[in-house]
């Protein structure tokens, strides 16, 4: 089961991003714990500058505007 965590105060990116993953872990049948994280300074522990960005097992793996498909399937 992968640890996945979206960074980011809730805009619109945000909440696209979020339903990407969410989208493309149940296509592709994977099991994933998601977590929304909008609390500024736990997201700039990252050293994350531009939101929405995507950590999955505590590793940041995309930070600043909304991943492609292709890049989100990738991980999984």
């Amino acid at each position: 089961m992968k640890n996945v965590k979206i960074l980011g105060t809730g805009c619109a990116n945000c909440k696209n991003t979020l339903a990407l993953v969410e989208a493309v872990a149940r296509e592709k049948d994977v099991q994933i714990t998601l977590e929304k994280v909008e609390d500024l300074p736990s997201i700039m522990n990252y050293g994350v500058m531009s939101t929405p960005a995507v950590v999955i097992d505590n590793v940041l793996v995309h930070a600043g505007g909304v991943p492609s498909r292709g890049k989100v399937e990738g991980w999984f």
